[in-house]
């Protein structure tokens, strides 16, 4: 998986920002200021993503590129190593669980907010 097509993907996504407050090598990718993504750029390339507790567990059971979320709560983020083996269709589907996941937990006045943007 290109980490420019994450980006892309994450960018068309209302109420998304890229920051950089990690430095350079981590992007981090925020729904209304709310992080629901961090890429690591130093290899090997990796993405650490919100993800619901039954899920986590279960996807690093049945992917070894997806650990426990480094630097994060391991109950709630992965980490997923972007090395081929997990088919990009999939990859994105978790960007959006992550972002969906994010923005659900938003104050009402923010879900509002991004609804009409």
């Amino acid at each position: 998986m290109d980490l420019e097509i994450i980006r892309e993907h994450c960018l068309k996504k209302k109420g998304v920002t890229e920051e950089s407050p990690f430095g350079t090598g981590n992007p981090v990718y925020k729904v209304l200021g709310k992080i629901f993504l961090i890429a690591s750029l130093t290899p090997p390339l990796s993405i650490n993503l919100k993800c619901a507790p039954e899920n986590a567990i279960e996807l690093r059971e049945r992917y070894p590129e997806v650990t426990p979320g480094y630097h994060m709560n391991k109950t709630h983020w992965n980490t997923v190593r972007l090395d081929g083996t997990v088919p990009d269709k999939l990859i994105l589907e978790w960007v959006d669980h992550s972002y969906e996941l994010v923005a659900s937990k938003l104050k009402k006045s923010e879900r509002d907010r991004l609804e009409n943007l």
